[in-house]
């Protein structure tokens, strides 16, 4: 395909056309154009209500595209390097589901790394897919699952030869790569699809400072959110596709089994603006991204008791490559954990951080930061440790490794349930997930056997007062499992 003209903005400039003409609308959204929503559009302001509209001829529809939606996700599919892109307006969850929907038939094995986002359960529990999980490497003084081996990869397809999948986290929460090229070509050498969650990722295609990406290394899809790290409003994301492995016919079936007919045109848009500064500017404004991350990490390893991870790392296990933008800090050597240091940040400093766990913190650096706002966030951190009195370090507590799978996701979700005290579920099979949200990976999984480790690693968290998500019980002093009363 020639080169196309990424400064063009199809349906950007098709709902523009549309605000402008100032159309008498007979179609929903009943606010009708903000008519109907008075304080909320006093608030936000009249164009975002105009541009909320609904599917028709001059803007396109979003589930069979033929106009300016398709002309835009030809544009993205080629700033990304990808053959195919479908616009997805329920986060990159909707990626990460349709990419495993779109692989695996009720049945087959996908292999998929422990520490994957709780939206890969959702998409086995919707195809009906058997998980082959794969421990990924642990850095045991920051308490973080990091990325997978080459040979944690070999020996999980030496065990599972007729596997269809392979699913890899490209770059993880923290920042982690593995080396995606090396194993994008063992799972092809065994004829296996390569899946990616690139959620953290959206930025990395369009500056050389950073890992390579699915699309760059011939994986056949990746899931991106767009929102996260490359500039267009939350929600919005982007599912990519190349190769002949899986066909985009399979793929836009299964992404019309969910996705919503009303698709809402503020987020398309965005994606349509992001991918066009993306590919006209994004370098410079990643450039300048980098140099605040690393600006912020050299005057952060300053401070006595922190220590702001990155690139030193890289060549470690499980950690191939990095992304700088990531800025983690380990925390413990001041005595606090990751949550007390979120809240301390946020209830005296007005500075909110992206995640925290037992022992560090992530603060995300964007093409949308200042240097003043990196700039006050190290004074904080150096105001916090000049009142802190140090004290020695103990590595945290490392989630239980590779619980037994029992029952199948997808039966366990149909199973009926009872409701037993946590104290009292070791040996149960449990009925739900419980995770730690953000980062959303799961300590346990439904159809797995309850061990007593696991139900120590969530009183534990219970005390520090982690997010905890995934029960039907909020503070999770019950817990579903298998069976009936």
């Amino acid at each position: 395909m020639p080169r196309l003209d990424q400064y063009r903005t199809p349906l950007f400039d098709a709902v523009k056309r549309y605000v402008e003409s100032n159309v008498i609308p007979f179609h929903v959204p009943g606010h009708k154009q903000g008519a109907g929503l008075d304080e909320f559009r006093e608030y936000i302001g009249e164009r975002a209500l105009q541009m909320d509209a609904n599917g028709m001829e001059d803007l396109d529809f979003a589930n069979n595209p033929t106009g300016v939606i398709y002309e835009s996700e030809v544009l993205m599919a080629q700033a990304f390097g990808a053959q195919n892109a479908f616009f997805l307006v329920n986060g990159t969850t909707a990626g990460v589901q349709a990419m495993i929907m779109s692989a695996c038939e009720p049945g087959d094995k996908i292999i998929i790394p422990r520490n994957a986002h709780k939206s890969t359960i959702g998409g086995i529990i919707l195809s009906g897919a058997m998980p082959v999980y794969i421990q990924p490497e642990v850095n045991e003084r920051l308490g973080i699952a990091m990325g997978i081996t080459e040979e944690s990869l070999r020996k999980a397809i030496k065990e599972n030869p007729h596997a269809k999948a392979v699913f890899i986290i490209n770059p993880t929460y923290y920042g982690f790569v593995s080396d995606l090229k090396s194993l994008v070509r063992i799972a092809h050498r065994h004829e296996m699809a390569v899946l990616v969650d690139e959620a953290h990722g959206a930025h990395m295609s369009f500056h050389d400072g950073f890992p390579l990406t699915a699309m760059e290394v011939g994986a056949d899809m990746s899931a991106a959110s767009i929102h996260k790290t490359a500039g267009s409003l939350t929600q919005s994301s982007v599912l990519l596709l190349r190769g002949d492995m899986i066909s985009p016919e399979r793929v836009k079936e299964v992404l019309n089994l969910t996705h919503t007919t009303s698709s809402s045109y503020l987020l398309m848009s965005s994606l349509d603006v992001a991918r066009k500064q993306l590919f006209t500017k994004g370098s410079d404004m990643l450039e300048e991204a980098l140099r605040l991350a690393r600006m912020a990490r050299e005057e952060i390893n300053k401070i006595d008791g922190l220590y702001a991870f990155g690139k030193e790392l890289t060549g470690t296990s499980g950690c191939f490559d990095f992304d700088e933008t990531k800025l983690g800090i380990n925390v413990l050597g001041l005595g606090y954990t990751g949550y007390e240091m979120e809240a301390k940040l946020r209830k005296e400093y007005n500075i909110q951080i992206e995640l925290s766990d037992l022992s560090n913190i992530l603060a995300v650096i964007s093409i949308g930061d200042k240097e003043e706002s990196v700039v006050a966030l190290i004074n904080a951190l150096k105001d916090i440790a000049s009142k802190t009195e140090k004290k020695e370090v103990t590595n945290p507590p490392i989630i239980p490794q590779n619980p037994k799978m029992i029952v199948s996701p997808r039966d366990a979700f149909y199973s009926r349930k009872k409701i037993v005290p946590l104290e009292k579920s070791v040996g149960e099979i449990s009925g739900e997930m419980v995770m730690a949200y953000p980062p959303g990976i799961p300590v346990i999984c439904m159809g797995e056997r309850i061990t007593q480790d696991i139900v120590d690693y969530i009183n534990i968290l219970k005390e520090q007062k982690t997010q905890l998500q995934g029960t039907a019980d909020p503070y999770i002093n019950h817990i579903m499992v298998l069976g009936v009363d």
